[in-house]
């Protein structure tokens, strides 16, 4: 009889404490400034816990998407470069020379260095030799050589604009897509990646829910169990205990699995420098999930400044902004596009060796007039169709792009309100459902004391608790559904 009652007050106080107090893991981690911690510092039981911030880190660095997303900046970079190639000086060298039967005909040699220049003139300086009895009189020149320096100047199209500042000032714009590419990408990542990990909390708090759930069964069934054998019980309530002990065995099993599986879901995030998978150990806890000093309510102004900074620096939004400045840019080359083509050409010329110092002291106004090569081109297209078809065109996607803009800038607007809605509704569900655990709390606790004067049956205390657990439970599913409302709403309103 006093060993029976022994146990009994054993289950008594284990049950109170235990479920009296929430969970929480050993630790509650600190996340790495610059650099990530090694995941093997996590596997000691005394050590942190693997908190999200730990997790991050490791996308941020270390995921494959996340290094996908960091090439796009560079790409970007490399075909600015490659635009502004076009501004590159290009030096050119031709020699045409005819020998035949012992005789020579011709020397020809032309070498010229061309440098083009931003506004959309060439300037270009080089050295032209023409030589022999048959060369063609328009290539003829001294036997010492003609050297001139000259400029090519586009008077009408090309002007204002041309293909090659456009496309540079294109690439420019390109690399503003590129990053937002990039963010945008590492944002969704990193949003999944903390779902996932709240998930991961979650699973860990069920199953140690569960796992003290399953210890004061097997203590109430020992306990019940030997006041059978002492008579002070029936028999059906040995039963009665050790068929509840044998659903909560199998429900903590049913837990187990759906942790061993959350953790191997959040294991898909970890990478090592090598860009090799890892493994996160067994033996890791996670943060304790958000408790009730993180349940605030969002300021009204801090909702206007989340919308704020949502339509200042949300990726879609500033996909579609760069998308409108290439466009701005091809328009502004097709308009130029309707001009005529009017360049003018102008060489001033040298006899023998190239210009210098002494050459340019007689550079005067009889020098000019005498001394040039002077060329014009002019082309222009009667019906411009091809020319106003591509504007037209160009202006139609104009307006598609500032159409979805708006309709982009109004769905980032609402996704940020109906997250902050689903904020204050979690908010005070789960003020709600704590009042809750602690209503169930009370009633376990009395239904143990009726139990313990023989006013109350093994199954009533069971249902007792089991309302109790299946309450704490429901508690962790909002708190980590809060959780997981705090990361959607940063990434609704532009992540990082």
């Amino acid at each position: 009889m006093r060993k029976s009652a022994l146990l009994l007050s054993l289950s008594w106080l284990l049950g109170h404490w235990a479920l009296a107090q929430p969970l929480r893991p050993s630790g509650t981690g600190t996340p790495p400034p610059a650099m990530v911690a090694p995941l093997a510092a996590a596997t000691d039981p005394a050590g942190p816990a693997f908190a999200l911030a730990d997790l991050l880190a490791y996308v941020t660095l270390r995921h494959p998407v996340a290094r996908q997303a960091a090439l796009l900046p560079e790409r970007a970079l490399q075909e600015v470069r490659y635009a502004r190639g076009l501004f590159d000086p290009a030096a050119t060298s031709k020699y045409y020379g005819k020998t035949l039967g012992g005789k020579e005909y011709f020397h020809d040699w032309d070498s010229q260095l061309r440098v083009p220049l931003w506004f959309g003139a060439d300037v270009k300086a080089g050295f032209e030799r023409g030589t022999g009895a048959y060369v063609n009189p328009e290539n003829y020149t001294a036997p010492a050589g003609l050297s001139y320096v000259g400029i090519s100047v586009p008077l009408a199209q090309g002007l204002l604009m041309d293909e090659r500042r456009a496309a540079v000032r294109q690439a420019q714009a390109l690399q503003g897509l590129a990053e937002a590419e990039r963010r945008g990408a590492l944002n969704k990542l990193l949003l999944q990646a903390a779902k996932d990990y709240w998930d991961w909390c979650l699973s860990y708090e069920r199953r140690e829910l569960l796992r003290q759930n399953v210890t004061l069964a097997d203590v109430r069934f020992r306990a019940v169990r030997e006041r059978v054998r002492q008579g002070d019980l029936a028999a059906i309530d040995s039963i009665e205990a050790l068929t509840e002990l044998q659903n909560r065995q199998a429900t903590l099993v049913q837990a187990q699995v759906q942790w061993q599986n959350a953790t191997l879901q959040l294991s898909n995030y970890l990478w090592d420098e090598q860009n090799q998978p890892l493994d996160l150990p067994a033996t890791v806890r996670p943060q304790p999930l958000p408790g009730p000093a993180s349940w605030q309510s969002l300021a009204p102004d801090s909702l206007a400044a989340l919308t704020e900074r949502a339509q200042q620096i949300h990726p879609d939004l500033q996909k579609s902004r760069a998308k409108l400045r290439q466009l701005g840019l091809e328009g502004r080359l097709l308009s130029n596009k309707l001009l005529p083509k009017l360049t003018i050409d102008y060489n001033l010329l040298q006899a023998g060796q190239p210009f210098n110092p002494e050459t340019t002291a007689r550079l005067n106004s009889a020098y000019l007039q005498n001394n040039y090569k002077l060329g014009a081109s002019f082309s222009y297209p009667l019906l411009l169709r091809q020319e106003r078809s591509k504007l037209q065109l160009n202006r139609l996607k104009q307006r598609e792009t500032e159409l979805a803009l708006q309709q982009n800038t109004r769905e980032v607007q609402t996704t940020v309100r109906t997250v902050a809605g689903e904020w204050e509704a979690l908010r005070e569900q789960l003020g709600l459902q704590e009042q809750v655990v602690r209503n169930a709390e009370r009633l376990r606790q009395g239904e143990q004391v009726r139990f313990e004067s023989g006013e109350s049956s093994v199954f009533l205390l069971n249902s007792r608790e089991s309302t109790l657990v299946s309450a704490r439970v429901k508690l962790a599913e909002l708190q980590s559904k809060f959780a997981q409302t705090q990361a959607t709403l940063r990434w609704a309103a532009g992540g990082n």
